[in-house]
């Protein structure tokens, strides 16, 4: 199982952590959602349930559930702004496409 971060990311990751110390990680996943079938999920974690899965990258703990490995496994995660705009990106050599806004995806 392997989840890249960017510094960027990290960086923003990190700046919500430090808000909520009491939060165990960063929660990474998918929910079924939108019109190509899944959407991605990045929070705080509440809490670490017995089959998810913590990734240490870099000093931070990301949270994955079961469900959602699959789906996820190899995806590089940046944060971007352009112009007033910040949102996470996600790099997931899992999609086999994506729909015309980029909020949901599909897999094989």
């Amino acid at each position: 199982m392997t989840i890249s971060i960017t510094p960027a990311a990290s960086q923003r990751m990190r700046h919500f952590l430090d808000q909520t110390p009491t939060a165990p990680g960063v929660r990474f996943g998918v929910k079924r959602t939108g019109c190509s079938g899944f959407a991605y999920v990045v929070d705080l974690a509440d809490a670490v349930a017995a089959d998810d899965q913590v990734i240490e990258i870099d000093g931070l703990s990301v949270v994955v559930d079961a469900k959602s490995l699959p789906l996820v496994d190899g995806t590089v995660i940046d944060f971007q702004r352009q112009g007033l705009n910040a949102s996470f990106v996600f790099h997931n050599p899992n999609a086999t496409g994506e729909c015309g806004c980029g909020e949901s995806f599909t897999v094989g």
